[in-house]
Formats: structure tokens, C-alpha cells, sequence
């Protein structure tokens, strides 16, 4: 009896989910190192807190959101696994890059950089964990996969902390072939060299069969023109537009957490680079990965009563964290600000695994990376751009002062977790349509869509169909 190909084994979607979520991992380290830096690379390069802010968010977001969907366009069509793989490559080579920054032009552009590579990852990860795991279990991946946030934030704070203080002891350090250098220099050359092997290890991984795609007459799987796509989203603007509108809101407020939460620690309570590091970074490392694991699996066990429930659970996740969001940065000590940042972290992680389930789940598998790009363009345009820089601004341009950045913390927390959740309130009613249509589509077949839009009401009933 002849073996089966390894892609066809039944361990072997999970180990692709696993290079997914390493890969995930190292993207947050890469991506939030920076956050632990901003003391000696304000002092090396003579720059405010704003300017500051602008390489946390918006260098990283200004093509990361842009690019992410042409690039799921792209993985709509061809190889995700060779779209992720060398995203991997291009975002690790970047990071180093930003180690061998002399100035702060060189390395806003290096973070530009990062902003790129990373937007390759998660549109196309949606989509081929849509094709492994069955509706019953893509959840669960999903909010395995999104362990990478807390798992590699967590790390990013917790070693980078930790490798901080350990090169800090050094003033100038001599690397080879690439001279004096900084210790925040040497600790994003540190930080960007494992990806490589990663983006080596995704580029051997098995491409899956697309499960739930549009099929022309022939049986054929059919390949979607720009106009017909942009055609099912509009008609469903009221879930597809505000629902990547509501999540951004959210975003503000945990870009903006995980920004400035370190910094704050710092500058109110006196800790260290270590300190901070450590204690913020094993919090999230701890409980946001408890977070988003029992979040997903308590959405789970209430798919089939309430199958609404994905967007429900942000919602009511978002509601109750504004009140630990809120009062964490006013505590009069550093205890009872990490005390917290406990249920705040576990609240903001644990809708991870449902943001990323749920358009999954109402839209047909041509279009399932660039909606999760479109998630990705408003989260990160609204979230990472907004998050870092609104509490700088508020210290530099409201406050005057940098110390005034638990104030800054505060407001965010209210104002964008607020509106948040009335957005996702707004978008209960078009995703149940959206959910009876689909399953009302299981049940049938999936009809073409022609190009002179005779099947247009086809197309918008059409969601993912399980095989």
C-alpha cells in the first residue's frame, strides 16, 4: 500500500500550524522590540517622543496595511506558502537592518521594511488554515496561531528586556564585518537572524487544496476578477467595511497598550529597562496566551447556541476590559498598575482567535486573504498608526509633558474601546444575515459569477462550503 503524501497525513496540519505560529512569534518580536528601545534611541538620535512614535506605528503600518492587499490578491490566486516564506525573509533582513541604522531616516525606512515583509504573513495564514482545519476546529487553529501576539510580545519584552540590560553594560560594542555598533543596534541584529531559518522551513511546507471556493460550470475553480470581488464585498459593506473599522478601534487601544505600557512602568515608577521588560513581558506572555486560548474555546462551545457568537464575543470582551483599561494607567503604585494589566491583557487577547474566524467563515475562499488584508488595512491604519501616536501626541501636544503619559493611556483606553464596541454592535444584524445565507449555500451548490452580474445575487449568498 503506498504511503501517503506528508501533506495528506493527519499530524501534518498541525505542524504547518505550528511554522505559522513561529513564524507569528518572531514577527511580534521583531515588530514590538522597539517598544523596550525607546530611551537610548531617543538619546542616540536625538528625537521626541512623537518621532518616536512614528517609528512604532506608522513606519511600520504606512505599507504594511497598503501592501497587504495586493499580496492577498496574490495569495487568492497562487502559492501562499511561497508568498509567507518570503515575507518572512524580507521582514528578518529588515529588522537586522534597523540594527545598522546611523540615523533616523535610515531607520524609519528600515521599519517601512518590516511593514512589508510582515504584511505577507497573516492574510494568506488565514487562508490556508481555512483550508487544513475544518469549520469546527479553524477557530481553535486560529487562536492558536494568534498565540504569536501574546507568545511573541511577551518575549519581545520579557528577553528583549533581559538582552537590554545584559548589552547596555557595554557602550560600544564590535561586531564582525560591521564594526562599532550600539547595544539597540546589536539587539535587532540579535532579534532577526532566526527568521531566516523559518521563511526555510515555510517554503517547504504543502499547499492545500482550496476548500470552499466558486466553481464555473465545468467544475473548475473559478478565479475571481477585481470587479466581482469588490461587487460581494459592497453589497455586504455594513460587515465587511465596519466590522475592519470596529477591530481598528480596538486596535488603537492595544497598539497604544503595548507601545507605551513599558515606557510608562518607567517613567512613573522609576523601573529599569529590565524591569519593565520583565514584568510586562510575562504578563502578556502568561496571560495573554491564556487569554486567547480560553477565549477561543469558550466562543466554541457556543458556535452552534449563538453562531453569531465571533462577534458577539469581541464585543462583550471590549466592554468589560474599558474598565481595567481605564484604571491601570491611574494606579498609585507599580503593583496595582501590573494587578491591572492582568484582566486587561487576558480580555484584549481573548477575542484573538474570533476576529480572525469570523469573516472566515461568511466568505468564499478567492476572496478570504484580501478580506483578512482588508481587516488588516483598517486595523493597523486605524490601530497601529493611531495607537502609538495618539498617546505621544496627547504627552507632547496636549500634556507637555512626558510624564503625563499615564493620563494619555487612560483616554485612549476609553475613547477607543468605546467606540469599538458600538461599532460591533452595529454589525450583529448583517453578519447574522450573512451567516444564513451561508448556511442556506451549504445546502445547495455554489452557482459562477458571470461577468455581467446575472449571478449577482448568487455571489452574495456564496460563503465558505465545506468539503
Amino acid at each position: 500500500m503506498p504511503r501517503k503524501p506528508l501533506s495528506e497525513r493527519s499530524w501534518y496540519p498541525n505542524y504547518v500550524l505550528a511554522i505559522l505560529l513561529l513564524a507569528y512569534i518572531f514577527s511580534f518580536i521583531d515588530r514590538q522590540i522597539l517598544s523596550l528601545m525607546v530611551v537610548p534611541i531617543r538619546r542616540d538620535l536625538g528625537i521626541s517622543d512623537f518621532q518616536m512614535s512614528l517609528l512604532q506605528g506608522t513606519a511600520f503600518a504606512l505599507l504594511y496595511s497598503v501592501m497587504a492587499l495586493p499580496i492577498a490578491r496574490l495569495a487568492d490566486a497562487y502559492s501562499r506558502r511561497t508568498i509567507i516564506s518570503s515575507g518572512i525573509a524580507l521582514w528578518s533582513i529588515m529588522t537586522i537592518s534597523c540594527g545598522l541604522a546611523r540615523s533616523y531616516g535610515t531607520l524609519f525606512l528600515a521599519r517601512v521594511g518590516v511593514g512589508v515583509g510582515e504584511a505577507a504573513l497573516s492574510p494568506a495564514a488565514y487562508s490556508l488554515l481555512s483550508d487544513y482545519f475544518s469549520k469546527q476546529r479553524l477557530a481553535r487553529a486560529v487562536a492558536i496561531y494568534s498565540l504569536g501576539i501574546s507568545l511573541g510580545s511577551g518575549l519581545a519584552y520579557l528577553a528583549g528586556g533581559l538582552l537590554m540590560e545584559a548589552v547596555s553594560k557595554i557602550s560600544v560594542i564590535e561586531l564582525p564585518l560591521l564594526g562599532a555598533m550600539k547595544p539597540w543596534q546589536a539587539v535587532f541584529i540579535i532579534v532577526g537572524l532566526p527568521g531566516l531559518l523559518i521563511a526555510l522551513l515555510m517554503a517547504y511546507v504543502g499547499e492545500p487544496e482550496r476548500r470552499g471556493a466558486l466553481h464555473d460550470p465545468s467544475g473548475q475553480t473559478q478565479k475571481l476578477k477585481m470587479r466581482e470581488t469588490l461587487r460581494f464585498l459592497l453589497t455586504r459593506w455594513r460587515l465587511y467595511l465596519v466590522f475592519p473599522i470596529a477591530t481598528g478601534f480596538l486596535g488603537i487601544f492595544s497598539f497604544g497598550l503595548m507601545a507605551w505600557y513599558p515606557t510608562f512602568l518607567i517613567r512613573t515608577f522609576g523601573m529599569s529597562i529590565g524591569e519593565s521588560g520583565t514584568y510586562f513581558g510575562l504578563t502578556y506572555l502568561f496571560v495573554g496566551t491564556l487569554g486567547t486560548y480560553f477565549g477561543a474555546r469558550i466562543a466554541e462551545s457556543l458556535q452552534k447556541k449563538y453562531p453569531d457568537i465571533h462577534i458577539r464575543f469581541v464585543m462583550i470582551s471590549a466592554l468589560v476590559m474599558i474598565v481595567p483599561g481605564v484604571l491601570g494607567p491611574l494606579m498609585p503604585s507599580a503593583p496595582l498598575a501590573l494587578a491591572m494589566l492582568i484582566p486587561t491583557i487576558f480580555l484584549k487577547c481573548s477575542y484573538y482567535g474570533s476576529t480572525g474566524t469570523a469573516m472566515q467563515l461568511v466568505t468564499p475562499n478567492q476572496m478570504r486573504a484580501q478580506v483578512s488584508a482588508l481587516q488588516i488595512f483598517f486595523g493597523n491604519i486605524i490601530g497601529l498608526a493611531v495607537g502609538a501616536s495618539s498617546i505621544a501626541a496627547l504627552n507632547d501636544f496636549v500634556f507637555h509633558d512626558d510624564n503625563s503619559i499615564h493620563y494619555s493611556l487612560a483616554l485612549v483606553a476609553g475613547a477607543s474601546c468605546l467606540g469599538g464596541v458600538l461599532l460591533l454592535a452595529s454589525c450583529l444584524k448583517p453578519y447574522a444575515k450573512a451567516l444564513a445565507e451561508t448556511k442556506s449555500t451549504e445546502e445547495g451548490t455554489n452557482a459562477p459569477i458571470d461577468e455581467k452580474g446575472a449571478k449577482q445575487k448568487a455571489a452574495c449568498s456564496i460563503a465558505m462550503a465545506e468539503t
